[in-house]
Parts: C-alpha cells; structure tokens; sequence
C-alpha cells in the first residue's frame, strides 16, 4: 500500500499516514494553536490521496483532540494547554452568606481600563480592533436622517419596536421563544441585571450565585445591601447542583444569579441537561433566576448554546443580555425578557433611566436586520477562538512552573490558577507601573479562595501585546 513520508510501520493505512504528518506539522509549530489547516480537499491534492482518506484522517485527529472543526470554517488546531484548574472540593462547607466589602481594587481597574496607554488584560472588553464601529456608525447615520423624529425621541416602554423584533429573531437559535412585547431594552446588561435584583430584593436579602462571580455583580449586591451566598462551580461543567441544593435548603434565598453560557470569569457553559435541572430546582424551592446570557452568541464553534428562558414554564427566570460584548460596549444597548415580573421591571426602569439611547437602538436593529450580525459574529468568533488559544498556550510558556489554565469554548476571557504563594493582588500593584492591567481572583469572591488566581482578557493578546503577558508571567514568578 502506498504511504507518504516517513511512515513509521508497513503496510500502516494512508488516513493514519496523513493524520500522523498533520499531527506532527501541529508539534513542531508549523500550525499553532487557534489557527486554521488545509482544507480536505486541499490536503487531498496535497497528499494525493483520496477525500475520504483525508476525512477519515481528520476525524482521527479530532478525536485525539488536535484539530477542531467549526461549521462553515474548516478545521483549526485545538488550543494545547496546561492543565485545568482544580474543581472546588464538594465536601467544603458552603460559605455562609456575606456581605460584601468595599471594592477599591475595582474601582482602580475600572480607572485604568480609561488609560489608553495600559494594556488591557484586566477588563473583559473586546478589542475595538474587531468591532464594525464604521459600519454601524454609517447605519446610524443613515437611520437618522431617514427617522429624525425617532433618533431624538424617548423610545418609552419597552424600546424600540424593531429592536425587540430582531431580538425575538435572533434569541429562537437559543431556543427560546420571546415575543418582542417581552422583551424591554436597558442601557446594557448591567442595568438589566441590576433592575431584576431591585425588584427581587430587598436590602438584608440573600442572592446566591456560582464561585468565582463577576466581581461587578459584587459590588452591585453590594450597593443594594444585599448578601452572598457561594456555592462552589467546577471550570468543567459549572454550578454544582447538589451543593445549590443543600444552599438553598438551609438558608433563605430571595434569588439565584447565573451567567449560563461562557461564564465571566471560569468560561463555562452548562449543558442543556444542567440547565434544565437548574431551572426544575429553583422552581421546586419558589426562587427566581437571574439568568446573563452576555457571552451567548461568542461560541466557537458557531453553534450557539441554548438558554435556561427556554425551560421556563413558570416566569421565574429573567433573561439579560446586551451587544456589548459583541458589537461597542459604548452603544449600552442590552435587553432582558423579564417573564412574570415585566411589569414591575418596566416600571422600575421608568422611573430610574426613563428609556434607553434612541439612536444606538435603531442602528443595532437595523444591523440586525440586514444580516450584518451574523457575518459579524463568523469573524470574531473565529478570532476570539484563536486568542484565547494563543494566550492560554503563552500562559503554559511564561507563567511560574505549575500554573494551570482554563479551556473555554466561547468569550474571551481565561481562568488562571497560579501557585499558592502567588497574591495575585501584590501581582496587579508589581505591574502597574509597566501599563499592564490584570483581574485578581481575590476580587471574584467575599472569601479569600480566589488569592493566587487571575482572570485574563484574551481578547487584547494580539503579537504586540505578547510582551505584556511574558511581562506578567515574569513578575509571577517573582512572587513565588
């Protein structure tokens, strides 16, 4: 039988042939992490073997892990990365409920995130370099000289018609079904979910949620008065349901807070299975869900992932979302389908913001509308795949012997678990001075189990920032 290369045994089938040149072509760094191989038909002419041999090949080598296919892209290279982060022991005691503390630390990122001149690892922001600013700057434009009247009006009530329209659309690929009087624009995911905890809460009340959380979600529970309550979340497959359930049966709880898909920080998604099981638990136990769906639509593998609305029967979950991740976090265009509580949430909304920013929601619907979402999302899927890869691989390379890194499938943000003696605190003043930003786990729990961990914004690693991570990973293993 004919063989290509150097084979290493006779006779040895041409798919395994082919599988073993790519894989070593992968080992040696001719493909690295993230980014795309020829295509079967192209490997097929190069190898001058047939189709299926390449097909049966590349199966082989998805299977081993190596190369990933994402439909209507090809084949790309799987990201090569240390190890996960151990999951959190299920038998700790769960945290008691806790008030948090002023966040300084957050307030100094959130400055820093304002200096052009940091590089930006320590905000989960896109990079402006990926986002169709002109493009939807030209709609805007173009949408307000066609509706003036509409542009410098209050969108009252629950938004824009055509906005909510589109959203309806899009949000059946999460299988849900929303009609647009559902659904009430906000300005940004952040007032959705801080309008769903105001109407929920009251001060002294009990949200429980996954560790690590949002460390903004923090401090809004914070602002409100309200308590935490932590229960332990593997960077595998999420929330632990049997530890919420033993949460929720010995304390009080007024509502539960989940980021479902894509996890800010852990990057994790709950399977269809988990968040039906979350959904049936919560309803058992007469506790609302919020659910943040803001890194939905940033799967890398084009597929996006359904939602816990889609297993609602009873109106308890509230559904949050924006474009901000996705399209210009300037534009504060997010929404949420409020479910039993619309109406409160509604007047709420009234009588704080009154309504949301006229003119970005009728350039969103309008980008909507005509496709140029869906085109969008191709490209900075793709892209964020391959720097989340490349970062996580860089991690292995530069950070202190035994670091480990999580493996998202979507967003942009890594999960980094650096050595014990590692104060990701001491770690964010070290880099300061050198115009880095970073994301201390301290700041993602009221406890102090997150000290040695950090969150990365892959989005701003690009060949020009390379130098900022080794930077990082230097001052690391200083503080080891």
């Amino acid at each position: 039988m004919k063989t290509i290369g150097t084979a290493k045994k006779e006779r040895q089938p041409l798919y395994e042939d082919v599988a073993y040149r790519l894989s070593h072509m992968v080992d040696e760094g001719t493909f690295r992490p993230g980014e795309k191989v020829p295509s079967i038909r192209a490997m097929s002419h190069r190898f001058q073997v047939s189709i299926n041999t390449v097909k049966t090949a590349y199966g082989m080598l998805e299977d081993r892990r190596v190369i990933e296919a994402r439909p209507q892209s090809g084949y790309y290279v799987c990201a090569r990365l240390p190890a996960l982060p151990r999951e959190p022991d299920e038998r700790r005691p769960l945290l008691n409920a806790a008030a948090v503390e002023a966040g300084e630390m957050v307030s100094r990122i959130m400055r820093d995130v304002n200096d052009p001149g940091r590089v930006q690892f320590g905000a989960a922001i896109p990079d402006p370099a990926l986002l169709p600013s002109e493009k939807l700057g030209r709609i805007m434009a173009s949408e307000l000289r066609r509706s003036p009247d509409h542009g410098t009006g209050y969108a009252m009530g629950n938004g824009s018609q055509k906005l909510r329209n589109q959203i309806a659309r899009h949000m059946l690929k999460a299988g849900v079904t929303l009609a647009p009087d559902e659904i009430l624009i906000t300005s940004g995911a952040t007032e959705a979910v801080f309008l769903a905890m105001k109407v929920l809460c009251r001060p002294g009340d009990t949200v429980v949620t996954g560790a690590p959380v949002y460390f903004n979600f923090l401090q809004m529970f914070r602002e409100l008065g309200l308590k935490v309550l932590e229960v332990p979340s593997s960077p595998v497959d999420g929330i632990h349901l049997d530890a919420l359930e033993r949460a929720l049966s010995r304390n009080r709880v007024s509502v539960c807070l989940q980021v479902t898909n894509f996890n800010n920080p852990l990057g994790v998604s709950l399977s269809e299975e988990k968040k039906k099981g979350l959904v049936a638990l919560l309803k058992r136990y007469r506790v609302p869900l919020v659910e943040d769906d803001i890194n939905g639509d940033i799967a890398f593998d084009g597929i996006r992932p359904g939602v816990c609305k889609a297993h609602d029967e009873s109106g308890l979950v509230i559904l949050c979302s924006s474009f901000s991740k996705t399209l210009a976090p300037g534009y504060r265009m997010g929404w949420m389908a409020a479910g039993r509580f619309l109406e409160r949430v509604r007047r709420l909304k009234m009588v704080t913001s009154l309504a949301t920013a006229s003119p970005t929601q009728l350039a969103v619907a309008e980008f909507l509308a005509n496709g140029g979402y869906e085109h969008h999302l191709r490209r900075l899927r793709r892209t964020c795949a391959e720097r989340v890869a490349a970062m996580g691989e860089s991690v292995g390379t530069f950070f202190p012997e035994g670091t480990r890194v999580t493996r998202p499938k979507g967003g942009f943000t890594l999960w980094v678990e650096m050595p014990e003696t590692v104060d990701s605190m001491k770690l964010y003043s070290a880099l300061e001075s050198k115009g880095i930003t970073v994301a201390p786990g301290g700041l993602f729990s009221t406890g102090d189990n997150f000290r040695n961990y950090l969150r990365l914004n892959a989005a701003a690693f690009t060949p020009t920032t390379q130098w900022a991570l080794e930077a990082v990973g230097e001052a690391a293993r200083r503080l080891v």
